[in-house]
């Protein structure tokens, strides 16, 4: 079939099940088959007895099927994430919805040779499936198992690391350009989603393939969702795109009539764009970068896929290959709510229930803290407004988003946009409370010290997820950020221990009109008290003494705190008297608590949810020496390294910080 025949068809409606009987014993209810036409559909399948999953190894075995074979191959690997991530929590929907994608690209192509970069990795777990790590996915995301992104350490078919949105086409470019300069004849593609697309690293990526005349193949794996629903042109760009199949269908007959360099052939690509306008008053944004342009085509469609991805491989250059897909594709618990099923935790995979170990008497999750707080905060105040890069139901500002929606915004994949628009609502009076994930944070540095800092706006920056998160791994701990900004200069930073700290601290920063950093980690808090506790201003750069003792001092910072009062508990069953003081700003420090810290105590032990060096171990350290005193400080937080996956609290006793660790280092002496 051509590329022509291809772009005819459009995405089937695939919500007919699978029939009744042996197929599917446990999950008929719900699984849903892509194409129900197909042979397979009518065939029996058990879970414990599959007819090809079990054969395949490889992409090398993947290619003995024959093309009929692979739709009831995708069947088996739907059902098989399924249900390993019914008891093994990870990333659900998306990977249900790459299926047939994945299928066809190691099909055709030669992996591990040829080049696949996945972006982000939430859609690459059938990948990690055929290139031998089925047997091992039961260990995904867990201590010493298999990571849930792509990682060049992990495997030879992954060709770059998977964890942050919008660098494939960069890094594709790259690979790509580096092939062609070896003389290696070597296929480059990159598998990027709609919500991706929106970072701008993707758009100068795209500008500079389009330039270079790379070989290069760009899949766009259009879903119309990130985490949460997509939002802004792009997303209505696309969704208008789908509807222009007059203008590709014309072009794609014509460029297949006329053999590259033929005049005509030149004579059209020159003025494609031209002809476009002509016949639909509507340019394609792909095309203008310099990319051919071909699709929409059905992302679930298998066997089509192979055959137009084996067409795409003869053309040469850069080129864009639109597929529509829908997450969660096949589990119509995950089709019908695609943002609550994107990392659903544990779930029954017969009913379709997600299983929660909560209950009335657990503690709330600080994002939840954070979220109602500012609800709160901005009904007594009309200035304060909500603004995330395509995180609200991850960070909890989906709370204010309904309660106010003119006054919430998502502005996509775009942490740098994120911060410099809040600075320009803070140059106009505003208080935006800009919430990004710690390790997101990362990409919008400049933008802190450019627009935020230098000019002193008054934009509070939360930081969600600060520390070690857990099963995500090196990619998303939030590892880094007291380290990074605290040698910025007019930055505070402050952590909370509980949930009324974090209560007061979004209080405070709504009243200070400076630079303010929240920073508070994943999760549960330890309970403390605080809907519908009056606010309280906490006073900026002070700490407090929470406990008294006579032969050293524990100095913690954010919930470091807990761990550290738990330890203090056990050392003094002992007979060891500690003083606990928590810091609550990393900076400015509170100098005259390290000054009577100092005066007391020889030895004192700091503890932080981020790394020694550079953090604020490090600080205060500086501060006992450039003030003359010889107090020994033993620093406890992340060590010079990066963490690898695993629950928080595996992660915390390996570097040494949990209860247990800190307390091992309160008796070493």
């Amino acid at each position: 079939m051509s590329i022509f025949a291809l772009t005819r068809s459009r995405p089937q409606d695939t919500e007919r099940p699978f029939p009744s009987g042996p197929a599917f014993i446990r999950l008929r209810k719900f699984f849903r088959s892509p194409d129900p036409s197909s042979e397979f559909a009518h065939e029996p399948m058990n879970h414990n007895d599959f007819k090809y999953l079990w054969r395949i190894d490889s992409p090398a075995d993947l290619k003995t099927l024959s093309l009929d074979e692979l739709p009831r191959y995708c069947a088996e690997l739907r059902q098989f994430i399924i249900e390993e991530l019914a008891a093994n929590s990870g990333h659900l929907g998306a990977s249900l919805g790459a299926i047939e994608l994945t299928v066809a690209l190691h099909y055709v192509f030669d992996t591990p040779n040829d080049k696949l970069i996945w972006d982000v990795g939430h859609q690459a777990y059938a990948h990690k499936i055929i290139t031998g790590r089925r047997d091992r996915f039961d260990s995904l995301r867990k201590l010493g198992g298999i990571g849930g992104f792509p990682r060049r350490d992990e495997s030879p078919y992954d060709a770059f690391i998977g964890g942050h949105a919008s660098v494939s086409i960069s890094a594709a470019l790259g690979m790509a350009t580096a092939s062609r300069m070896e003389g290696e004849k070597r296929d480059v593609v990159a598998i990027i989603g709609d919500g991706a697309m929106t970072g701008g690293l993707a758009f100068e990526g795209l500008n500079n393939a389009g330039v270079a005349k790379s070989d290069l193949l760009v899949i766009l794996n259009d879903n119309r969702m990130a985490i949460d629903t997509n939002v802004g042109a792009l997303k209505e760009y696309l969704l208008s795109i789908t509807t222009s199949k007059h203008y590709n269908r014309f072009k794609t007959r014509v460029w297949n009539q006329f053999p590259p360099g033929s005049r005509i052939h030149n004579f059209l690509k020159k003025t494609s764009n031209a002809i476009k306008q002509g016949l639909l008053q509507q340019s394609n944004l792909f095309e203008s970068f310099g990319f051919r342009y071909f699709g929409p085509v059905d992302g679930h469609d298998v066997k089509s896929l192979v055959k137009v991805l084996k067409d795409l491989k003869e053309i040469p250059g850069p080129k864009l290959l639109h597929a529509l897909t829908v997450k969660g594709k096949g589990y119509e618990p995950a089709e019908r709510n695609q943002a609550l099923w994107h990392a659903p935790g544990h779930f029954n995979p017969e009913t379709g229930e997600i299983l929660s170990a909560g209950g009335s008497s657990v503690p709330s999750k600080f994002q939840d803290v954070f979220g109602e707080t500012v609800v709160e905060l901005a009904r007594k105040d009309r200035r304060i407004v909500g603004v995330t890069p395509a995180m609200p139901s991850g960070c909890s500002l989906n709370l204010l988003m309904q309660a106010m929606p003119d006054r919430c915004f998502d502005v996509g994949i775009a942490e740098g946009h994120a911060v410099t628009f809040s600075a320009g609502l803070a140059a106009q009076g505003m208080i935006p409370f800009c919430n990004i994930y710690s390790t997101f944070m990362q990409r919008a540095y400049d933008n802190v010290i450019h627009d935020v800092a230098i000019q002193q706006l008054g934009v509070v920056l939360c930081l969600d997820r600060g520390g070690l998160v857990g099963e995500d791994g090196a990619t998303h701990h939030g590892a880094f950020d007291i380290a990074y900004f605290g040698c910025i200069p007019g930055l505070t930073i402050a952590s909370p221990m509980n949930e009324t700290e974090l209560r007061n601290l979004l209080y405070t920063a709504s009243q200070y009109g400076k630079p303010f950093v929240i920073r508070y980690p994943r999760g549960r808090g330890p309970g403390a008290p605080w809907k519908g506790v009056p606010f309280e201003t906490i006073p900026i750069g002070r700490g407090r003494k929470l406990r008294d003792g006579s032969e050293m001092a524990l100095l913690t910072f954010g919930p470091t705190g807990i761990w550290a009062a738990a330890a203090i508990d056990q050392a003094e069953k002992q007979g060891r008297s500690i003083a606990h003081y928590d810091l609550r700003f990393a900076k400015p420090l509170d100098e005259e608590l390290l000054r009577e810290v100092g005066t007391r105590f020889q030895r004192v032990i700091t503890v932080e949810d981020g790394v020694i060096r550079g953090g604020i171990g490090s600080a205060v350290q500086d501060f006992f020496t450039d003030n003359g005193f010889r107090t020994k400080v033993e620093r406890l937080g992340i060590p010079d390294r990066f963490i690898e996956h695993g629950t928080p609290e595996e992660l915390r006793h390996l570097c040494g910080y949990n209860t247990e660790g800190i307390l091992r280092t309160i008796m070493a002496r």
